[in-house]
């Protein structure tokens, strides 16, 4: 039984791919392609000529036989237009079964617009939320946004130019003024990484429309520390929502929020308390 190659192939610049890929696309004995059309540009510019085979999002299922059946004899490489395959790209489902079926798959490391995006935007990249591309409808939108708003994480997704001004915009109005970045045309001649709030950034593309493939770098949402109030004004602040005629559980637990205290600890300073 052959082996299954994951290989990322160059998200734009001809020269992002690895030795070891171009190794590994010369040997085996078939490649699955997203674009048979696209992939052969590659192929040609690096003069390799293992036959092609389309496996794309509409014959993902039906070609799944084929495929084993050329892993029966050899090796097979899978990959996709641009970048690693199985990210926001044709391949899960022929992981997945590969792995069923106890072949060996070997995924190579190389080009990912996610990675470039976020290492070259200037936002914290110690944690980040990846959300694939964006919903089209505007719905559907704003309750992913809403769904993240929380989220301390850097968010990473993918748009369409057309499309961009209205997402930024539902960012805008959903996760609010946050730092982000537009990462544009990555490894090609015209690569941008526009920078700004998201008032900023919506701004310049409303001036400058879009263009390319695109990738969305938003911040996190931001982290507010708590303040810590000392007891005098805890205290305060629980007998004033008592005078007013508030439960002391209810009370306890507001001025906990606003303070920075357990609310154990704000109740115990309610027990016993007389108007």
């Amino acid at each position: 039984m052959g082996i299954l190659y994951i290989v990322p192939t160059p998200i734009g610049n001809l020269e992002d791919i690895t030795l070891r890929a171009l190794r590994v696309l010369r040997e085996v004995k078939l490649i699955a392609a997203e674009d048979t059309r696209t992939s052969r540009v590659l192929l040609q510019h690096y003069a390799i000529a293992t036959p092609l085979t389309s496996y794309h999002e509409h014959n993902k299922l039906a070609k799944l036989d084929a495929i084993f059946a050329a892993l029966a004899d050899g090796d097979v490489a899978l990959i996709s237009d641009a970048g690693t395959p199985g990210i926001s790209d044709p391949g899960y489902e022929l992981i997945g079964a590969a792995i069923m079926r106890g072949i060996r798959v070997e995924p190579l490391p190389g080009a990912n617009a996610i990675m470039t995006a976020l290492v070259g935007s200037g936002l914290p990249t110690d944690r980040f939320l990846y959300l694939g591309f964006l919903p089209r409808k505007t719905r559907a939108l704003r309750d992913l946004l809403e769904s993240v708003a929380g989220q301390h994480h850097t968010l990473v997704a993918y748009e369409s130019p057309n499309r961009l001004t209205d997402a930024l915009d539902a960012i805008l109005q959903t996760l609010g003024d946050r730092p982000m970045c537009v990462a544009r045309e990555l490894s090609k001649k015209f690569e941008e990484f526009q920078r700004g709030t998201t008032r900023e950034v919506l701004a310049h593309f409303q001036a400058n429309p879009a263009r390319g493939e695109i990738t969305l770098v938003i911040g996190g949402a931001p982290v507010v520390e708590p303040a810590t109030w000392s007891e005098e004004q805890a205290r305060a602040a629980l007998f004033a929502r008592l005078e007013q005629g508030e439960p002391l559980q209810q009370a306890a637990k507001a001025v906990a929020a606003e303070s920075g205290w357990d609310k154990r600890a704000v109740y115990a300073l309610g027990i016993g308390w007389q108007k």
